[in-house]
């Protein structure tokens, strides 16, 4: 065994390594950039090298500088995470030519399987089932109509190169393919440096289900089951869950035992993971194969009870599998939701900056240990006070939860988001509240197509409906009431001006132009009852009790008895007096004060925020690099004006009307903050 090991990556992965290395008494080597020197990895790990630049290019994908840095320090294995050169065959070529174990598959299983067109080949001879279509490189518009058509519409185009959704078009008509096939091909150029197209059928109500593979050096392989993988976004994963709620056991054990022979025919060494589209017949054709350790193998090792890097490593090191496929458990469900610094209700724009807070749900499960499931976990590469830079990739968190069933699955999860604080930027946890709650998740009914058919405008606050709205009128009271009472208890006060609590007041719920609402709550005295407060609104009764202080953002406790865990905070951008209530995904704003102030409040003229419409602004923080106007230009509406670089997006800014540029506010190469401006017009 290893006695001390390199980790080739950053954020929660490198964490994620440690956090088995250190179990298993084995020393680490963490790698950083310019941009991450007080990262979390960094701090975790025995020791760390600095290897460049914020840019990852000059930095984490540099293998000459990992393996200089595993040499240094004596580091006898590396450890590449995912990401970066996780699926580089060169790499890990390179580090068996050095004496350096790599701990993943060898370089000849990556290259067989990094191919799209020749691992489809390879997959069709070792038995496993294929979608319908053509596996060569397509070399005209014509030809590809005419291909289209023999297999018949609707069929996928995707470049041979491509990934993350990059070089794909769907195609209805000989239009679409002829349309397609040029655009394709042409994205596959500028992004990949490799033109080849190819064309396969593309299946209706699709699903994403990936099976879990881990074989060793003795030639030993076996599936540990399946990862339901559905929930995306963009082509990009948001939700995961094992098992999954669609497929047949007689499925479930087709495509494991498929994946096996896939896995064998490429000599398949450490784990890996085989991608299969499944169809609404239970149907499944093979995607392609990730050689490597996948983002969402937490799930995996909840129901199976396997710690996955620990059977990387020991593969690694020549060791043989310790259980055969007869061993395998599925115990439970398990769901990850993925925590990403962006703005869902800015289109998903990329959101960086300090943490300015950053508390994690309370965890009974933890990295690296399979004993204590049932629980929550939380897999991350940030903390308190922490930067987001702009250079890496969105993702901050990885939370995780392990039940009974399905049903018990997704309350823990619904019920650990309340409990995620997250400060300083945006997070996606609001979206994944309301596709936790959205019926057709609940119920299992959906598909790839989920997210695009249900939020084809976007996501807005509308979409997360609470299950009781008036229950955070009532939370709003009871914090204010309770405030209320201990600066009653305050000595010293003079008589005649003395704090007097009351029982009836009004929550005026603060809405878009002035559009507010006002609700009536009477709160019932509960003398000598710390903690507690019974409130009514609209008829209903919340009994609530809480022992969080009154500065806390999380506050626990119980309603009518059930458990309940929400976030509020004092003061706002918009309004120092007001309170913002965060449950179940659902924000709300409220003001809370007696019935007379409330008459008053709504007699309070609305003040339109100033128009801006002459400013170009930055919808995100990023780096301005490109500025495509200057003073005195004469601008037409829909013509483009800059762009803004974060987080391996880039995001282009046009006018909005026509006019002539008067000012230029900000230079390319600078850092922009979320609403900067950058152009003004006349």
């Amino acid at each position: 065994m290893f006695t001390k090991i390199l980790i080739a990556n950053r954020g929660e992965i490198a964490c994620r390594v440690i956090a088995t290395a250190q179990k298993m008494g084995i020393q680490t080597v963490a790698v950083y950039s310019e941009a991450d020197k007080e990262a979390r990895h960094v701090q975790l790990a025995d020791e760390a090298v600095l290897i460049g630049p914020a840019a990852s290019r000059e930095s984490y994908l540099v293998a000459d500088k990992i393996i200089a840095a595993a040499k240094t320090t004596g580091a006898q294995a590396i450890h590449p995470g995912y990401g970066f050169l996780s699926e580089n065959a060169e790499f890990s070529k390179r580090c068996e030519e050095e004496g350096i174990a790599f701990i993943g598959p060898r370089h000849f299983s990556i290259a067989a399987m990094g191919d799209k067109i020749e691992s489809k080949k390879l997959a069709g001879a070792a038995g496993v089932n294929c979608i319908p279509g053509v596996n060569h490189a397509i070399e005209t518009a014509e030809k590809a109509v005419e291909i289209a058509k023999g297999i018949g519409y609707p069929v996928m185009i995707k470049a041979s190169a491509g990934g993350g959704g990059k070089g794909l078009r769907v195609a209805f008509n000989d239009k679409e393919a002829f349309e397609g096939f040029t655009s394709c091909r042409n994205e596959a150029r500028n992004s990949f440096g490799d033109d080849r197209v190819f064309i396969e059928k593309f299946v209706e109500e699709p699903r994403h289900i990936e099976i879990q593979v881990l074989g060793d050096s003795h030639g030993n392989v076996v599936y540990l089951n399946e990862r339901e993988c559905s929930i995306q976004r963009r082509h990009q994963k948001v939700i995961e869950e094992a098992p999954s709620p669609f497929i047949s056991e007689a499925t479930r054990k087709a495509m494991g035992e498929q994946a096996v022979l896939l896995a064998k025919a490429v000599k398949y060494q450490s784990a890996g993971t085989v991608e299969f589209v499944v169809g609404k017949d239970q149907s499944f054709y093979f995607l392609e194969m990730n050689t490597r350790l996948q983002v969402e193998h937490p799930v995996t090792e909840a129901i199976t009870g396997l710690d996955l890097v620990e059977q990387m490593i020991r593969v690694a090191a020549g060791e043989k599998l310790s259980f055969a496929q007869a061993d395998v458990q599925r115990n439970g469900w398990a769901i990850e939701c993925r925590i990403n610094a962006e703005d869902p209700f800015r289109n998903f724009l990329p959101s960086t900056g300090r943490l300015v807070r950053f508390q994690t749900p309370h965890q009974t499960m933890f990295q690296g240990n399979v004993q204590d499931l049932y629980g929550v976990r939380v897999d991350t590469g940030v903390q308190d006070g922490g930067e987001i830079p702009m250079f890496y990739d969105s993702m901050i968190a990885k939370l995780i939860v392990h039940g009974k069933d399905r049903h018990e699955a997704i309350a823990k999860m619904r019920e650990a988001l309340n409990g995620f604080v997250i400060r300083g930027i945006s997070s996606n946890i609001p979206f994944q509240a309301a596709l936790l709650a959205h019926p057709r998740f609940v119920s299992g009914d959906f598909n790839t197509g989920f997210i695009a058919e249900q939020y084809s405008q976007g996501f807005r606050a509308e979409d997360v409906p609470h299950d009781d709205h008036d229950f955070l009128a009532a939370l709003a009271a009871f914090v204010r009431r309770k405030s209320r009472e201990r600066a009653a208890g305050l000595s010293g006060q003079l008589p005649g001006y003395d704090v007097q609590l009351g029982q009836d007041y009004a929550v005026v719920e603060l809405g878009k132009e002035g559009n507010n609402r006002y609700v009536p709550v009477h709160v019932d005295e509960l003398v000598g009852k710390h903690g507690e407060a019974r409130i009514t609104v609209n008829g209903k009764t919340y009994a609530i009790a809480s022992n969080s202080r009154l500065n806390d953002i999380r506050i626990v406790g119980t309603c009518n008895g059930q458990p309940f865990t929400a976030q509020i905070e004092r003061g706002t951008l918009k309004n120092p007096l007001a309170l913002q209530v965060q449950h179940n995904g659902t924000r709300i704003q409220a003001l809370v004060m007696s019935p007379r102030m409330a008459e008053l409040h709504q007699l309070m003229p609305y003040k339109a925020p100033p128009d801006l419409s002459r400013f170009v602004l930055s919808p995100m923080p990023g780096l301005l690099v490109d500025v495509a106007v200057s003073v005195g230009q004469k601008v037409q509406a829909g013509e483009r004006v800059a762009v803004i670089e974060a987080m391996k997006m880039e995001n282009v800014l046009f006018a909005a009307r026509d006019g002539v540029v008067k000012k230029v506010m900000a230079a390319k190469g600078e850092s922009l903050t979320v609403e900067q401006m950058i152009v003004e017009f006349e």
